[in-house]
């Protein structure tokens, strides 16, 4: 088998991926270790940036996302008992994000592939991509019992910390760099209706605490934990009980409570790998970076990540030129750290740490003070928040 771009991962961003190459005439293959079902069922991101949303429509897989998304216009933050909106429209010129969950992401991605895109294997293992510092790369896989060998141009790495992609790379060649935090979330799904129209991030002395949705009709919600938590500790009735205690505000609001349908718990970590090319092997979305979900770019950073590929392949399809290719791995990373960033001062804020002093803790308090009541310090986390276009330069890293 032969195609110009080999791509490993079926997730968002290897699947967005291969949508833009599609489009633009280039060849690709999609490997994907999982099942389909299993792949349609991971319960991730849910929050998409206005530059995403641009892409999908871009790519001719929003429809769906355009019917059933819920765009919003700002956030809640909420501590000390009083809750502080931060419109993103008036502070951001317009821009605003939606909530439309990774799952539908994938979903539509992947019946566009199968009714009209390049090939998409399912339960094809990616055992070892070989040659990556050659003209000729290729990656041996395993599909249906058998062994094959995909020749192609180049090897795009979207399978995530685990994947194979990134070990391929010498160990001399990369470097790492990692946070880890002492606390994880105790995410939930709920059968019942969001008691808000917009997400609210809370900071509380137990703990931070975060109402997302997923649907009118279905809720998200995460509580601050201890890393090691078990779940199954986690009685309904104590989670929605510490939910609202975190919650609390002095003003008529209700906690709407309904059933769990779904526990997990989640570590947080900041991570970041460099380069994130190697010959002709690429890496994009988790293979490359994670960072903690707080400030919901996880799945926005990988798709910026490959839409710079698709730019990059394109532009070398028309000019037979390598230069946007040459530079992916520096444009991304300015735009990878400085989320990073941003994901980091929003944990920090919002958490609790299990050491904290009465100094670190009103410190904590003063910075979410100046975003309430500074203008120009509610702008700044709102063009974070919102995302930066993908075609306006990201500067310093």
């Amino acid at each position: 088998m032969r195609t110009k771009v080999a791509v490993i991962g079926g997730g968002p961003a290897g699947l967005l991926l291969a949508r833009l190459l599609h489009n633009a005439g280039i060849d690709c293959v999609v490997l994907e270790n999982r099942t389909r079902e299993y792949v349609e069922q991971r319960q991730r991101a849910g929050i998409l940036e206005q530059g995403t949303v641009d892409v999908l429509r871009e790519a001719g897989a929003g429809g769906r996302m355009d019917r059933e998304g819920m765009v919003h216009h700002g956030i809640e933050l909420r501590f000390d008992r009083r809750g502080h909106r931060i419109d993103f429209p008036a502070l951001t010129g317009g821009r605003s994000v939606m909530v439309y969950p990774q799952t539908e992401v994938v979903k539509d991605l992947i019946e566009r592939q199968l009714a009209d895109g390049p090939p998409l294997f399912f339960e094809a293992e990616a055992l070892a991509v070989e040659k990556p510092d050659s003209g000729q790369p290729l990656v041996r896989f395993r599909h249906e019992g058998r062994e094959q060998t995909l020749d192609c141009d180049w090897v795009v790495g979207a399978d995530g910390f685990h994947g194979i992609a990134r070990a391929t790379i010498p160990d001399e060649v990369l470097r790492t760099y990692e946070r880890t935090y002492p606390f994880s979330w105790l995410g939930i799904l709920a059968d019942v209706p969001p008691s808000c129209e917009e997400l609210i991030y809370a900071r509380h002395a137990r703990g931070f605490a975060l109402h997302s949705m997923r649907s009118p009709s279905v809720s998200r919600l995460y509580l601050q934990v201890p890393n090691g938590t078990d779940p199954r500790d986690w009685s309904d009735e104590r989670i929605w009980d510490e939910l609202e205690t975190r919650f609390e505000l002095d003003g008529d609001w209700t906690l709407r409570r309904g059933p769990i349908t779904q526990k997990s718990v989640t570590p947080m970590r900041s991570w970041v790998t460099e380069p994130m090319r190697h010959g002709r092997l690429l890496l994009a979305g988790d293979a490359a970076h994670i960072v903690p979900p707080t400030g919901a770019k996880g799945l926005n950073l990988a798709v910026s990540d490959v839409t710079l590929l698709a730019r990059a392949f394109t532009h070398l399809a028309r000019t037979g030129s390598t230069e946007l290719l040459d530079a992916y791995s520096d444009l991304c990373l300015k735009r990878v750290w400085q989320a990073t960033r941003f994901s980091y001062d929003m944990t920090t804020m919002l958490h609790a740490q299990p050491d904290e002093s009465a100094f670190e803790h009103h410190v904590q308090l003063a910075r979410l003070h100046r975003i309430a009541d500074s203008p120009s310090a509610a702008a700044e986390l709102a063009l974070n928040y919102v995302g930066l276009p993908l075609d306006q330069p990201v500067r310093g890293a």
